[in-house]
């Protein structure tokens, strides 16, 4: 049985968790960056806000492959004499952002409907090398591809085409 005290105690969650959230959407809304990370297919706004708090300054990255492995999305290669083994992702970096990450990797795999390159890419590495081992190189690949996104302001494209611009 559950006890009255509890259902209000849940209830004052719920409201803070509400206020919270609306705050947040408020200073999603009012970035740019934010904005523009979220074209991304299952990147909201926790995710695209959360993105721009960790990496903070995107210069210092000498280019976008080097975000994946500063949140620890590389392989971690175990090296003993002539034995090279690869194992687990190397888990360094910031673990919030790595499961935020994931997360959206998953709800790309799982719940987008909308046909994507990227989700052909992904749907791919998994008939290879199975759904987990697909969803963490997709989450390393949603960072790679965030972060160009930020620096040069562009927005996630659905094909691999350029279509080209009226003169």
């Amino acid at each position: 049985m559950i006890s009255t005290s509890s259902i209000a105690a849940r209830h004052k969650l719920r409201e803070m968790f509400t206020t919270l959230h609306r705050k947040l959407l408020l200073v999603v809304r009012d970035d740019d960056v934010c904005r523009r990370l979220m074209t991304i297919p299952g990147v909201g706004p926790v995710v695209s806000l959360a993105f721009k708090s960790t990496i903070d300054i995107p210069a210092r990255f000498r280019n976008s492959r080097a975000v994946g492995p500063s949140l620890g999305l590389t392989p971690f290669l175990n090296q003993s004499g002539e034995s090279h083994r690869i194992g687990r992702v190397s888990l360094c970096g910031d673990e919030m952002m790595r499961a935020l990450l994931y997360e959206a990797a998953q709800v790309i795999m799982t719940r987008v409907q909308k046909w994507s390159w990227l989700k052909a890419w992904a749907l791919n590495v998994a008939k290879r090398r199975g759904l987990k081992k697909a969803i963490v190189a997709l989450a390393r690949r949603l960072a790679v591809i965030m972060h160009p996104i930020w620096v040069d302001g562009s927005v996630f494209r659905w094909t691999n085409k350029i279509t080209p611009t009226a003169a």
